[in-house]
């Protein structure tokens, strides 16, 4: 019985171990950057770029610490995006306009219940697009976060708030 126990654990901690190993040889096909930390550690930082699927004209470059060979990556992170191309008005018709936005990107950072999120979110107010990288499990006390915004001013996607008392000119000098 101790012998069936003690087999099952190895064959157990052979197909984790396999499965790391496999998983951290993969190229990522998005890897512009790859940053070791020094000599005597197995973590680096990997920077991604991510191009909006709904938005063309954004480009993000998101860098995240990876360790080879443990069973959790460290949840901080980091997302620049830019306006790289057009961004149209038909192309903000077509996207999720809602408070929580969508999920544009998700990325396994361990082996049990911890994601890396990218999330575009829209201010329709303010006319800008956020995107917004996070943890899904809470470290150190909080939930690691990042944020990047475009503004749509000077696009095709820009369009000028109907006037109101609020902002009419008469009220913006005062």
């Amino acid at each position: 019985m101790a012998k069936n126990v003690a087999a099952s654990c190895w064959k157990t901690l052979f197909v984790l171990g396999a499965g790391l190993l496999l998983s951290s040889c993969g190229d990522n096909e998005n890897e512009v950057g790859d940053v070791s930390l020094g000599l005597l550690t197995t973590k680096g930082i990997k920077i991604e770029i991510l191009e909006d699927p709904d938005i063309p004209g954004v480009t993000c470059h998101l860098s995240s610490i990876e360790a080879k060979l443990d069973l959790s990556d460290p949840s901080d992170s980091s997302l620049a995006c830019r306006q790289t191309g057009p961004i149209t008005a038909d192309m903000i018709t077509d996207i999720d306009t809602s408070p929580s936005g969508e999920v544009l990107h998700r990325k396994s950072k361990s082996v049990l219940f911890k994601n890396l999120n990218v999330r575009r979110i829209y201010d329709q107010n303010k006319q800008t697009l956020l995107y917004l990288v996070y943890s899904t499990k809470k470290t150190s006390g909080s939930f690691k976060h990042s944020l990047s915004s475009i503004p749509l001013w000077g696009t095709d996607a820009y369009s000028p708030l109907p006037e109101t008392v609020e902002n009419s000119p008469e009220n913006s000098a005062e």
